[in-house]
């Protein structure tokens, strides 16, 4: 995330809203179950939903899921998406729910918008005793020799930065200390990842990486060429260029436990 404005970039995808419902991919179910071991009925917190990617994932676990979004469109999108979930305006930094009222608290590909000096202690007011807090990512896997070619193409504008579990653990550097610096009430955090995919076409892909935070804040004209470059890459590999195939991903994941 070098270089960025955070407040920039988290408040960029409101006016992509539909795109990113439309392209944005889900999370590795595998991934879900090694964040959450709750049973059915539990009550889940998702953090920073956005169109509800996560959110119909967690309702499909049964899980009862209410759902918490700053962006007015991202929100929208949310409650058209999946009218029967409880979607709340809201943020990280000022959660507006009852004290120790959720068992888990979920934030897929958001954590590292929020504010934890502030958002630390509010998530640990909302969970209860116990209570999970887990960040999922999705990532390319660039461990395949394309995808890591599309990496090198898109850069970290569409691609995010490559050096994701340090960036993200250090998204939980302020989850041990208030701003006063006393404990905040969680433990050690834990990380693993899950291979998941995708799939695409190359037309779906260059609209996928479209709603990267990168690039929906470029000139429109270096956006443009941004994403014609990663158009031509695509047309020139035999995996990509034409119908579909499979994007190579991994889910992250990064836990800690209320304490």
């Amino acid at each position: 995330m070098d270089h960025e404005d955070p407040q920039v970039h988290g408040s960029s995808f409101g006016a992509a809203a539909t795109a990113y419902a439309e392209h944005r991919p889900d999370y590795a179910q595998a991934a879900l179950r090694w964040a959450l071991d709750l049973a059915p009925g539990s009550r889940v917190l998702d953090l920073g939903a956005g169109t509800g990617k996560l959110t119909a994932s967690l309702v499909a676990l049964g899980l009862d899921v209410v759902a918490v979004e700053p962006d007015p469109a991202m929100l929208a999108e949310l409650r058209r998406g999946l009218p029967t979930v409880q979607a709340l305006s809201g943020s990280a930094e000022s959660i507006p729910l009852p004290d120790a009222s959720v068992d888990a608290v979920v934030a897929g590909n958001a954590m590292h918008w929020f504010d934890m000096a502030v958002a630390g202690p509010e998530i640990a007011r909302v969970l209860a005793p116990g209570g999970t807090l887990a960040g999922l990512w999705n990532v390319i896997d660039d461990r395949v020799d394309w995808a890591a070619g599309l990496d090198q193409v898109s850069g970290p504008a569409a691609m995010g930065p490559r050096d994701t579990f340090s960036r993200w653990r250090a998204a939980t550097t302020h989850l041990y200390l208030t701003r006063d610096g006393a404990p905040a009430g969680f433990g050690s955090p834990e990380q693993a990842e899950f291979p998941h995919g995708q799939r695409r076409t190359a037309d779906s892909l260059v609209a996928t990486l479209g709603t990267r935070a990168g690039l929906l804040v470029m000139p429109e004209p270096d956006r443009a060429a941004a994403l014609d470059r990663i158009r031509a890459f695509l047309g020139s590999r035999p995996e990509t260029a034409d119908g579909e195939f499979t994007l190579p991903m991994l889910t992250g994941v990064l836990r800690v436990r209320r304490t």
